[in-house]
Order: structure tokens, then sequence, then C-alpha cells
């Protein structure tokens, strides 16, 4: 047990309630997640051994997802797709950004790439970094 269970019973009772660990498995993980989302319905005005037991599930539940849920990288024309279904939009709604109807046309058929500047009024458009881009 850690210094603070020793020092702090109630800290000691909520992991042997909660039981955490590495996680190793979706029901696993479903389980830590719904403690956590427990915790935070009850109270954002935690106590020092809560606050500890949040902080804990929340690195066991990210470890876990950061191992199991990598998402492959995209390329700007599927950042740019994504953006348009998410938004609801066509082609002809990016002209103001490309010039044209068939420069759109084109950078979503793959037949030219996005210049820096697209890019950037892409950006401000749908309130993203251009990082997403590259």
């Amino acid at each position: 047990m850690t210094a603070l269970a020793v020092k702090t019973p109630e800290y000691a009772r909520l992991l042997a309630q909660t039981l955490p660990s590495v996680i190793h498995t979706e029901d696993e993980n479903e389980r830590f997640i719904a403690t956590l989302e427990k915790l935070e319905r009850r109270s954002r005005n935690w106590s020092p051994a809560e606050a500890k037991l949040a902080e804990l599930l929340t690195l066991l539940i990210e470890n876990f997802e950061d191992q199991n849920y990598k998402l492959k990288a995209a390329t700007p024309k599927e950042v740019l797709c994504e953006l348009m279904e998410s938004n609801g939009l066509k082609q002809k709604d990016l002209v103001d950004v490309f010039g044209a109807e068939s420069t759109v046309s084109a950078v979503l058929n793959g037949k030219r790439e996005m210049t820096r500047e697209h890019i950037k009024r892409l950006s401000r458009r749908f309130h993203i970094s251009p990082e997403v881009f590259f």
C-alpha cells in the first residue's frame, strides 16, 4: 500500500472497494470508467482520497486506451472529408476556401494537394489547428 493509503483510512477503503489494477480487457476498462463517472456525478468537491483515486483511475484508463485505441494517421483529404461530413457540407460550400468548385473537386479526388493558404482558411473556418492537416 502507498503511504497515503496507510495514512488515510478513506483512501484504503476506496481502494478496497474499487480494486484498481492494470486494465487488460474492455470489461475492466468499462468498469473503471463507470466508477470514475460515478465519482464525477457525485461531486467535484472531492476529498483528497477521492481525488487520488480519480487520478489513479484516469491514468489506468488512459494507459489502456492509448495501447488499444491508436488512431491511424489521416491524410489531409481524409481530414477534409470528415470535416465536410460532420458539418453537412458539400463541395460548393467550400468554394470560399478554395476559390472554385473545380479546385475543391480536384483536392477531394486526389488530383491536387491543398496549399498552405487552403489549410490556413480551413483552419479558420472549422476552428481547428492547421496541424491536423499535416
